[in-house]
């Protein structure tokens, strides 16, 4: 457990949501607070690196894990076209980006404010960063690392091969059935399968410990655990980070790792090229999808440096 980390259950919209804070370090400016947005299958646990160092820098860093992750609840999966279940609910980045800014409000109050996601993680601190903008509160900036690119997303259907194409009204009509997304699901949750994956999301093998297979494993065990697993496998038209990029006027600073085998770099120099609220966007050689864990050595003196000058909108 990460020293001085205060548990703040919290009942949002009747679920219990899993979140943390941890206090400035005593005799340093206040610096604000930083809320941190973890991505698919991970939880606030995996910013086990980063709270520490935030939070000896002299923020306040809240982290939560959002609906149908960690330890917060897992209510059933409601697609379009499904008889409705008791408290099912639309899984998607707006739901989530909702939450978000209700915990800003609930939790963290009109105070300087600053957004930072992985993964997933990244599209929801945007579109959260969005709804804030919105409301005439925006944070003051947001840091993207390895950003989701949803390349299944319909509308990047044309950017596909065309057997994808052809074949993606099969793929969105099998996913939905709860039967085989139950077995697909046993297939993969299980450690075995947990340290495959983060061979390919950590290539140079650095903080791949037990501990991280753990906080991986342990949520997939929950009885609603393949609910929320049915709820994000169907978003296939949803928020795509391009579409928020576009409509935010406060900087955001993105983080890579050059080996990420899930979203190319390559996208990432185009967002940098295309929209203007990029300000910055480091490449790290040699890391993956995930570099705030693997390598919080190089990472956190970056995050530290980018969140102590956000930077002019």
């Amino acid at each position: 457990m990460i020293a001085g980390l205060q548990t703040l259950p919290w009942i949002w919209r009747g679920q219990a949501i899993s979140t943390v804070c941890s206090p400035a370090l005593s005799g340093l400016p206040d610096r604000g607070a930083v809320l941190l947005v973890h991505g698919f299958g991970a939880s606030w646990r995996h910013w086990r690196h980063t709270i520490p160092a935030l939070s000896a820098a002299g923020f306040r860093v809240h982290a939560l894990d959002l609906l149908g992750f960690g330890a917060s609840a897992k209510p059933p999966s409601n697609l379009p076209g499904d008889t409705p279940l008791a408290s099912a609910v639309s899984y998607g980045f707006d739901l989530w980006a909702e939450q978000v800014v209700d915990y800003c409000s609930a939790r963290i109050g009109p105070v300087p404010l600053q957004l930072v996601g992985n993964s997933i993680g990244g599209v929801v601190a945007l579109n959260a960063a969005r709804l804030l903008q919105e409301q005439g509160t925006p944070p003051e900036q947001v840091v993207l690392i390895d950003c989701a690119q949803r390349a299944l997303d319909g509308k990047r259907l044309a950017e596909l091969p065309p057997l994808q194409r052809w074949s993606r009204p099969l793929l969105m009509a099998t996913v939905r059935q709860r039967w085989l997304i139950q077995g697909l699901f046993q297939l993969l949750a299980r450690p075995a399968v947990v340290r495959q994956v983060l061979a390919q999301a950590y290539p140079s093998g650095g903080n791949v410990d037990e501990e991280l297979v753990n906080l991986l494993f342990e949520p997939s065990r929950d009885p609603g655990a393949p609910e929320s697993f049915r709820g994000f496998v169907n978003l296939f038209n949803d928020r795509l980070a391009p579409q928020l990029l576009a409509e935010l006027n406060l900087p955001v600073r993105m983080l890579w790792g050059e080996a990420d085998p899930w979203e190319p770099v390559a996208e990432a120099r185009r967002w940098a090229d295309t929209y203007p609220c990029v300000r910055d966007l480091t490449v790290l050689p040699g890391l993956g999808h995930c570099p705030h864990d693997e390598a919080p050595e190089r990472v956190n003196p970056i995050l530290v440096a980018w969140l102590s000058e956000p930077g002019p909108r």
